[in-house]
C-alpha cells in the first residue's frame, strides 16, 4: 500500500523522516546536514541507553528493597511494586525500540513487533496510571475512612488488584495490537519508499483523532481526575482532623496521621510526575491528530517531538528516585540494602584473593616438587635432570645452602 506526501505514519517516524528530508533540502549543504542529523541521532540513541540503564537499576532495587523485608510489605509498597515492574517492562521493551527509530529509516522489528511493542507499551501506561488510582483511593481510606482499611487490606487481596489492573491494562491494550500493522507509504520528490508500524488505518483523518482522544481520556484524563478528586477529600479530611484535634491530643494519633499524610504526600508526587511526563506527548499527538494534513519540518517542531518522547520515557526511571526522597523507612532500608552488597562484594573480594594467593603457593609446591631427585653413588651425588632446567639450578642452590650451613654449624663445634 502506498501513501501521497503527507502523512502522519506513527508519533515520531513520520517527523524523523521530515527532518531528514529537511537536512537534505533544506538551505545547508547536503553533506553537512547528514553530518549533523547523524550526530543528533547518536546524541538522542545515548540519552535513551541512560534512561534505559538508569531505570533498570532503580527499579529492580525498588523491587528488591521492598520485598526484602517484612515490614516494608505493605499495601502501597505492594502497589509500588507493580508499578515498578509496569516501568521495567516498558524499559526492557519499547524504549530500545523507540530510540532504534533515530538510528533507521524503516521498521526493524517486523509485522510481529509491530503489534507486540504497542501492545505492551500502552499496557505499561495502563498499569502506572491505574496503580496510581488505586494508590490513591488507597490513601484515601487510610486518610477518611480507617475502620474500613482493615478488612480490605489482605495480602491476598491486594495482589488480586493489582493483578486486575494488570488485566484490565492488557484488555484496553488488545485494540492496539489489532490494528498495529506495517504501513508502506513512498515520497515522490526522492522517489523513496518506506515501511513503518502504523497503529491504525490510514484510509482517512478520522481514525488519528479516534485514537489520539481516546488513548488521552482513557489514560489521563479519567485517571488523573479520579485522583483529583480523591485528593481533594484526603485534603478536606486532613484540614478538619487538624483543627478539631486537641492541643494535647494522643502522641499515637498525631505520629499515625502525620506518617498517612507523608505517604499522601508521596503518592502525590508520583502523580505528578506521570501527568508532567506524559502531558507533552499527549499534547503533540492531538495536535498532530488534528491537523493531519499539515506537516511541520522545522527543527525545533523535532527537538520538541523527542523531547516529549523522552520525558514520557523518563517517567519509568525517576519513581524509585522519588521514593528514596520521601520515604525514611524506604531510605532505610535501601541504605541496608546497599550496606549488605558492600559487604559481599567485600568478602568475595577477599575470598577472590585468599584463592589466588593459595594457587599460586600450590603451584609453588608442585615446581618444588618437580626438582631434579638426589642419588648418592659411591660417596659421590649424582644430579639426575628433569626436563626444566630452572629445577636443577634450583637443586644447586639449595645444595649449597646445605654445605654451608653445615660448615657454619662445624665451625661452631
Amino acid at each position: 500500500m502506498s501513501f501521497e506526501e503527507p502523512f502522519h505514519i506513527t508519533q515520531e517516524f513520520d517527523l524523523y523522516q521530515n527532518v531528514s528530508k529537511w537536512a537534505h533540502h533544506g538551505n545547508h549543504t547536503g553533506a553537512t546536514s547528514v553530518q549533523s542529523m547523524f550526530y543528533i541521532s547518536i546524541a538522542i540513541t545515548a540519552i535513551y541507553g541512560v534512561i534505559i540503564v538508569v531505570g533498570l537499576i532503580g527499579n529492580i532495587t525498588l523491587i528488591k528493597t521492598l520485598s526484602s523485608s517484612k515490614s516494608m510489605r505493605n499495601v502501597p509498597n505492594l502497589f509500588m511494586s507493580s508499578l515498578a515492574f509496569g516501568d521495567l517492562v516498558l524499559l526492557v521493551t519499547c524504549a530500545p525500540v523507540d530510540a532504534s527509530r533515530y538510528l533507521a529509516d524503516e521498521w526493524l522489528f517486523g509485522r510481529v513487533g509491530c503489534k507486540l511493542i504497542p501492545f505492551i507499551q500502552l499496557t505499561s501506561v495502563g498499569v502506572s496510571v491505574f496503580t496510581l488510582t488505586a494508590l490513591s483511593a488507597d490513601r484515601y481510606k487510610a486518610i477518611v475512612k480507617p475502620m474500613d482499611i482493615q478488612a480490605s487490606n489482605a495480602p491476598a487481596r491486594i495482589v488480586l488488584r493489582a493483578a486486575v489492573i494488570w488485566l484490565f491494562s492488557m484488555t484496553l491494550a488488545v485494540p492496539e495490537a489489532v490494528f498495529s500493522d506495517l504501513r508502506s507509504f513512498s515520497i515522490h520528490s526522492t522517489n523513496e519508499t518506506f515501511i513503518t508500524c502504523a497503529p491504525y488505518p490510514h484510509d482517512g483523518e478520522l481514525h488519528p483523532k479516534i485514537h489520539s482522544m481516546a488513548s488521552f481520556l482513557i489514560f489521563y484524563v479519567i485517571p488523573l481526575s479520579v485522583i483529583s478528586v480523591y485528593y481533594l477529600f484526603i485534603a478536606r479530611s486532613l484540614i478538619r482532623s487538624a483543627y478539631n484535634m486537641p492541643v494535647e491530643g494522643n502522641v499515637h494519633v498525631r505520629r499515625q496521621i502525620e506518617s498517612r499524610k507523608r505517604l499522601a504526600k508521596t503518592v502525590l508526587v508520583f502523580v505528578g510526575l506521570f501527568a508532567v511526563c506524559w502531558l507533552p506527548c499527549h499534547v503533540i499527538y492531538l495536535n498532530r491528530s488534528y491537523h493531519y494534513s499539515e506537516v511541520d519540518t522545522s527543527m525545533a517542531h523535532f527537538i520538541f517531538t523527542v523531547g516529549a518522547r523522552i520525558l514520557a520515557f523518563t517517567n519509568s526511571c525517576v519513581n524509585p528516585f522519588a521514593l528514596y526522597l520521601l520515604s525514611k523507612s524506604f531510605q532505610k532500608q535501601f541504605n541496608k540494602q546497599l550496606c549488605c552488597c558492600c559487604r559481599a562484594l567485600a568478602k568475595r573480594s577477599q575470598s577472590q584473593r585468599r584463592n589466588r594467593n593459595n594457587t599460586n603457593m600450590t603451584s609453588l609446591r608442585t615446581t618444588n616438587h618437580s626438582v631434579a631427585s638426589l642419588s648418592f653413588i659411591n660417596g659421590k651425588h649424582i644430579c639426575q635432570e628433569d626436563s626444566v632446567g630452572e629445577s636443577v639450578r634450583q637443586t644447586d642452590r639449595q645444595t649449597d645452602r646445605q654445605t654451608d650451613r653445615q660448615v657454619y654449624q662445624e665451625e661452631r663445634v
